[in-house]
């Protein structure tokens, strides 16, 4: 396989700009680009290993993504597993979302859309609370479990361009790019008294295919050449999440202090910088574009290339003040160490990135009985990340990928048998992603979740 350390520059981005661009390239001129019908279609997607899909849960989504402080009774935090030891039903949660895209540069526009599966997990806790109730025993401690399928990583670009050379007439470039990758999750917690530890246990697998077609229209019985890569992704990786409670007590009518349902959250959580294993393949070929089946000539063919892929080491950190069942403002801090990254298969060389997020969520009156809308969980928030890939500008300067995004969210409680409440989340985000001045991407996109709870699970059932 042929392997090269490059960085991300201007000129293959241009390449995939789903907008008109002119320039000279031998003699030749940029004149349009042609059927562009993507699903997914975003030029960054070509580099790393393609757009990051966000992990966080539906609930999260309306709140600003808060990852580190975020817990509920009712509703995972997959990114922060110490969270699972807090629950007090088992929790079904399902979720997939929508976007909508304008891309843009210095010469033009195009729409894009795109959607998908967001997760599927299920979690419970490993004590009941109802049998702790009826026990009379104190809930000191208690963990929880859970296992997830994830998205964490897309790609997708899909398009033409045509130039016209003096040397070979009018040349067409078809690029393309499919493929991602994904994680299952074992997750695990424990908690002792107010403070929570927890683990993720993680199995990467997924495929990437990266291809370029360039065939000379002009020219009689010309071959056209074919130049693709793939590589598979499997291997296990680590994350960790920890969470320390601090209630406020008051005095009750016989002086004793108990918790009056107000807390400070402090959470930490990451991933460990751990290697997976990558199996890559090239094929370079001369074909005859009017029968893609009869094939003059294969210049390169190599399979089972194997290597290597390191993934970067994460961390959150954040705080949080809760009301508990009335008003809850979370914000946190995060670093992904890109700059660790490495790739056998397709190097290429990223930047670290920070993040900040902030997010609220106010409930009215949760315990409402006829009015529906005061039992809404209404949520807001924002983020402003930056993302591990960046472009080489025209003044020679490498400019960083960002993401500007601002958050609503509603949580939409109703009941199932056995009066168990569970949750339909909606959250709306408004944003901006790609690199400033150079490629621009305003997107809204829309996540919708179900978080199906009941407590029944682990229930000891007593015969008298």
């Amino acid at each position: 396989m042929f392997k090269t350390n490059r960085k991300p520059s201007l000129l293959p981005l241009l390449l995939l700009l789903l907008c008109g661009v002119s320039g000279n390239v031998a003699h030749s001129q940029v004149t349009d680009f042609v059927d562009i019908r993507p699903k997914l279609n975003s030029p960054l997607s070509r580099f790393g290993l393609g757009n990051p899909v966000d992990q966080f849960f539906a609930a999260q989504s309306g709140m600003g993504g808060l990852e580190s402080t975020y817990q509920d009774a009712f509703h995972l935090n997959i990114e922060n597993p110490a969270t699972l030891a807090s629950l007090q039903s088992t929790s079904f949660e399902v979720g997939g979302y929508g976007r909508s895209a304008q891309l843009s540069d210095s010469n033009g526009s195009a729409n894009t859309w795109q959607g998908n599966m967001r997760y599927l997990s299920l979690g419970f806790p490993l004590r009941n609370p109802i049998s702790l109730n009826l026990d009379r025993q104190q809930n000191i401690w208690n963990a929880g479990m859970a296992f997830t399928l994830r998205p964490t990583n897309d790609v997708g670009y899909d398009l033409a361009i045509r130039e016209n050379s003096t040397d070979f007439g009018r040349t067409s470039n078809t690029l393309k790019g499919t493929g991602g990758t994904y994680r299952f999750s074992w997750s695990t917690a424990f908690r002792w008294k107010a403070f929570s530890a927890g683990v993720n246990v993680n199995y990467n697998f997924g495929k990437i295919t990266n291809s370029r077609i360039v065939t000379f229209e002009d020219i009689t019985e010309s071959l056209a050449s074919e130049f693709v890569e793939d590589f598979a992704v499997t291997g296990t990786s680590l994350g960790y999440g920890f969470q320390y409670t601090h209630n406020f007590k008051s005095e009750n009518e016989k002086g004793e202090l108990l918790p009056n349902g107000k807390r400070i959250i402090v959470g930490l959580n990451g991933n460990l910088g751990n290697d997976l294993n990558t199996d890559a393949s090239t094929l370079f070929r001369r074909f005859s574009p009017n029968n893609q089946l009869f094939v003059r000539d294969t210049l390169i063919f190599e399979s089972g290339q194997k290597g290597t892929l390191r993934l970067p080491s994460t961390y959150s950190l954040g705080v949080a003040f809760e009301d508990i069942n009335k008003f809850f403002v979370g914000v946190e801090y995060g670093n992904r160490a890109f700059s660790d990254y490495r790739n056998d298969a397709q190097p290429d060389e990223l930047v670290d990135a920070n993040r900040i997020a902030f997010g609220i969520q106010y409930i009215p009156n949760a315990n409402s009985y006829n009015k529906f809308a005061q039992r809404i969980r209404y949520r807001a928030g924002f983020r402003l990340e930056q993302d591990g890939r960046s472009i080489q500008g025209g003044d020679g300067a490498d400019v960083q990928a960002r993401r500007n995004a601002v958050s609503l969210g509603v949580g939409l409680p109703f009941r199932l048998p056995r009066q168990q409440i569970s949750f339909v989340d909606l959250a709306v985000e408004f944003g901006k992603f790609g690199v400033p001045n150079i490629l621009d991407e305003n997107y809204i996109q829309f996540t919708m979740g179900f978080s199906l709870n009941d407590n029944s699970w682990f229930f000891k059932r007593k015969l008298n």
